[in-house]
This record gives C-alpha cells, structure tokens and sequence, in this order.
C-alpha cells in the first residue's frame, strides 16, 4: 500500500462491474478515479468519485487520453472492467510503469482466449472441459438438423445481439443478421457465475453463486452456492485460459448431461453481482487491490458463506438542473 490512501483508477465505469468495483474501493478508503467513454455513464456520478471522460477502446486518442488521466490525478493502480479494452493496456503497460500505475491484467494469450468465443471453445476442448458445441458460419453442415441453437457474436458480451433458433436452417439464416456470428448449442440447465481471483502465483479462490434472475445478462438475484464439481471444473478452465487476477466465469449446471457443468464463458473483469460473493464474506476487491500494490492475496480473507442472497434493483442515482447533465472532458 502506499503512504497515502491508494488512488485507483477504474476503467468502464458506467457498466454494473466498473460502477460496484469503485464504490466498493470507496469503502475502502481509496480515491477512485471513474473513466468512461461516454460522458453521460451513471457511475461518473458517483458521489466522492473523480470523474474523466476517455476516448473509447480504438480511437486513436484512447491511450493518450488514459496517460493524461494518471499523470493528472498520480493514479497508484489502475483496474480495468472492459474487456475490449486489454490489448490496449497490455501495450500500454512500459508507460504506465514510467508514471507509476500498478497493473495486473492477463497475458495476450489468455485475453484472446477469452475474447474470442471460437477460441475459447477450441482451448476448452483440448483440456477435456465441458462446454456447448461450437460451430463457425461454414461449419454448419455438420449442425444436427433439429438441434436447439443459439446464435452470438464471435467477440463481445455473450447476452448481446444473441439469436435462439432451431435447426441449421434457421441457424443460416440468423448468421446473415449477427455481426462475426458464431453458432452454440443452446445449453439448458440453472445458470450459474464463479467470482474467481487468481493470484500472480496461480493460487485461485472461487466463490459460486446461482443466477436465480437475469436481465439483459446480468444477475438481478444471485445466490451463493457450494459445488466440489463445478469448482474443480472452474478451476480447471482458469488453468486452461491463463487467467489471472479478478475474473469471472460463467455457464450452467446442467444435471441432465453427464458432464452436469458447462462452460459457456470466462471474463476477464469482475461479474456484473460480485457484491454477493462480498456479502457471503469473500474479500474479493480488498485482495485485488493487494495483488495490484503489494502483489500478494491472502487466500484466507477469500473464504464465503453459501445461501446469501442478492438482489439488485434500479434506482436514481442523481437529479441535476440544466440542460447539459454530460460529464466534460
């Protein structure tokens, strides 16, 4: 830790992982820094929060920009939730040293892996791990006639731009409508999220929950829950991705297959509703920030209570008078 309470800045802060990770280092005495790419994001309005308007992942000012930022507010650590956004910072790491920000993000293999859902279903499968059939656009001849299917964009958040369909007829069809589509066998089963923090060392915690509610892909009610199985299986998937730090991986706990677990995903960020793992007891972005700035977790402080019960809701975070309510440059 540093002599003064930690500056951290937090990438994505208008999105639900970016918004509960910078309130939640609030409460643990840091100043956060919040940055986005769109200046009307909620969590720019987040009370005691430094808010900064960035260039979005692929402008061309987009690194210049973040540079700005951490010279401007001697940012100490940075924490990113924008997935799109890791190659970039990868690059970016020999300049973030020089200005003294700590980071922790994953290797470029890892990051591919995971970003990329053909990818990431070809390491799965080589390391035996159960996740839906996958096929690309020219694959789909080899597709089941009467399979259930669900159609998604090749890179992107897995609950965007998604079309369910049957058969690979239908399938063909909605590939001509979904950006870079790649076709799943649509999986069945209770959905469930693992909030997993992988230590510098390879050392994992893993706290699972149940996804008993999903809106737009993120967890309105979760619960957590113990299973050895899915634990081994997650593990086992964190392994074969590389992933370290915070990150979150999600699929379905299938009983009528004999896997009974599928992987559907891993993302390198936090889950949109870790607060329940934080509630059931699992010091999840206390240890993150330890891993940024002293590089060790306490796996200790990782341990959680099965049965706790989040449920999320909307609600106003802020009224303002005038016309323009846009966070500026």
């Amino acid at each position: 830790m540093t002599a003064r309470d930690p500056r951290v800045l937090v990438t994505g802060i208008g999105g639900q992982p970016g918004f509960d990770s910078a309130r939640r280092l609030q409460e643990l005495g840091c100043t956060v820094v919040g940055v986005d790419a769109d200046a009307y994001a909620n969590g720019l309005r987040l009370p005691g929060l430094i808010p900064r308007v960035c260039a979005p992942v692929g402008h061309a000012d987009y690194t210049k920009r973040l540079l700005e930022v951490c010279r401007e507010q001697r940012v100490d650590a940075l924490i990113s939730t924008v997935q799109q956004e890791l190659p970039q910072l990868v690059s970016l790491v020999p300049a973030l040293d020089r200005v003294g920000v700590a980071t922790w993000l994953p290797p470029l293999q890892s990051i591919t892996a995971c970003t990329d859902k053909a990818a990431f279903h070809r390491v799965v499968t080589v390391a035996g791990l159960p996740t839906p059939a996958t096929w690309l656009p020219d694959q789909l001849d080899t597709v089941p006639a009467d399979a259930e299917l669900v159609v998604k964009p090749r890179h992107g958040h897995g609950s965007q731009g998604v079309i369910f369909c049957r058969g690979r007829e239908q399938a063909q069809a909605a590939c001509l409508v979904v950006a870079d589509p790649i076709v799943q066998a649509r999986a069945r089963g209770r959905e469930f999220t693992a909030d997993c923090l992988v230590g510098r060392d390879g050392r994992t915690s893993v706290i699972l929950r149940e996804r008993l509610l999903t809106k737009g892909g993120l967890a309105f009610v979760t619960r957590t829950i113990t299973d050895g199985h899915t634990d081994s299986v997650v593990r086992a998937t964190l392994t074969a991705v590389e992933a370290t730090g915070l990150v979150c991986v999600q699929g379905f706990l299938a009983d009528h297959t004999p896997d009974r677990v599928l992987v559907t995903e891993v993302n390198l960020r936090p889950a949109g509703a870790f607060l329940a793992a934080e509630a059931a007891g699992a010091d999840l972005i206390g240890q993150l920030l330890a891993g940024l700035l002293a590089g060790a977790v306490d796996h200790s402080r990782l341990t959680y209570r099965p049965g706790v019960t989040l449920t999320k809701y909307i609600d106003t975070l802020v009224v303002t008078n005038g016309a323009n309510h846009a966070v500026s440059q």
